[in-house]
């Protein structure tokens, strides 16, 4: 399923939809370029699940981590990783084998960090402030 979105308010409303397929021990990686909406698209799973929380981009944390009723979400950004032993040393593979969902901005620079059932969702910029977002299911 292929999404077009034309505003920061279109592509929250996507990540919201999205929020209710997400389940404990999900991986979703978010690929695509600076800019593209894959922060946006976190705010809205998050804003929907539990509208106390701000969330913000983990470019330097490397993980944020936000309780959301039933579910813990941990957002991470692999952006500025340099090596997949660094992941070790956060101890990335918990977080995966845990309570929580794990979303990941930039996870396809450490695929073989990946479980084999993550869900990848691709966005990319289509010019005009739209963007396109490539979703493995229907939402």
């Amino acid at each position: 399923m292929i999404l077009t979105t034309g505003s920061v308010e279109e592509t929250r409303e996507a990540g919201a939809r999205f929020a209710k397929k997400i389940s404990s021990g999900d991986v979703i990686v978010l690929d695509g370029g600076l800019g593209c909406g894959k922060t946006e698209f976190v705010r809205g799973i998050v804003e929907s699940l539990n509208r106390t929380v701000i969330v913000r981009s983990p470019s330097f944390s490397i993980v944020n981590s936000y309780p959301c009723g039933t579910i813990n979400l941990y957002h991470f950004d692999f952006y500025r990783i340099e090596k997949a032993s660094e992941l070790d040393e956060i101890g990335f593979s918990e977080y995966c084998n845990n309570d929580g969902a794990c979303i990941i901005e930039w996870g396809l620079m450490f695929p073989e960090v990946l479980p084999l059932n993550a869900v990848i969702i691709k966005f990319s910029d289509s010019g005009d402030g739209k963007r396109q977002i490539e979703l493995p299911f229907e939402i």
